[in-house]
């Protein structure tokens, strides 16, 4: 199966694994295009513009939805997210595989955007072991750990509507499905 000019999605709560998962299946297989998402929380630390987010203002964020500038975007944690339109028509038009890896909201306005896209979520093995991952990264204060929680139990409900589900308990086994999912054997 031929994954040139397909449009992946992999969405799931903070604190699943979303980033390292998609890492990985970068480095075994540098042809897929991975989507830059807009922001317009700060930079943590290490993050740069243009390969970990690009980085905007609320102004010039709120200037590029309106000139229909993204595929999708929604407000989280009191910022706003969005995937560029432009690059992403680019990669798919020229055969590349396409993933996007976003959260709930913003997958559920790509399904509008392209219903052909292939959307995966990907779960934690369980409630408490979110929480565990959440609080151990330390990189959030109490208030917005919280918040994460919250909106991770209502991303879990959302589960049936994806075409996968992908429990990532083992790495490599989580991998391994998500390449199978998507055709890359």
């Amino acid at each position: 199966m031929s994954t040139s000019g397909k449009l992946t999605l992999i969405t799931g709560p903070s604190g699943v694994g979303k980033g390292t998962l998609v890492n990985q299946l970068l480095e075994r297989h540098p042809q897929i295009w991975l989507s830059v998402s807009a922001t317009t929380r700060s930079p943590r630390q290490g993050e740069q513009n243009g390969i970990n987010y690009f980085f905007h203002s609320r102004a010039g964020f709120e200037a590029l939805v309106e000139q229909g500038g993204f595929l999708e975007w929604a407000e989280f944690a009191g910022n706003c997210y969005g995937t560029p339109r432009g690059p992403v028509e680019e990669q798919m038009a020229a055969g590349r595989p396409v993933l996007l890896e976003i959260e709930l909201e913003g997958a559920r306005q790509v399904r509008r955007s392209f219903p052909d896209g292939f959307q995966i979520f990907l779960a934690p093995p369980s409630f408490e072991e979110l929480e565990r991952r959440i609080r151990g990264r330390g990189t959030d204060a109490e208030d917005a750990i919280q918040r994460r929680l919250t909106r991770a139990r209502e991303e879990l409900e959302a589960q049936q509507e994806f075409d996968a589900v992908v429990i990532n308990d083992d790495l490599e086994a989580a991998l391994n499905r998500v390449e199978t999912l998507m055709g890359l054997g």
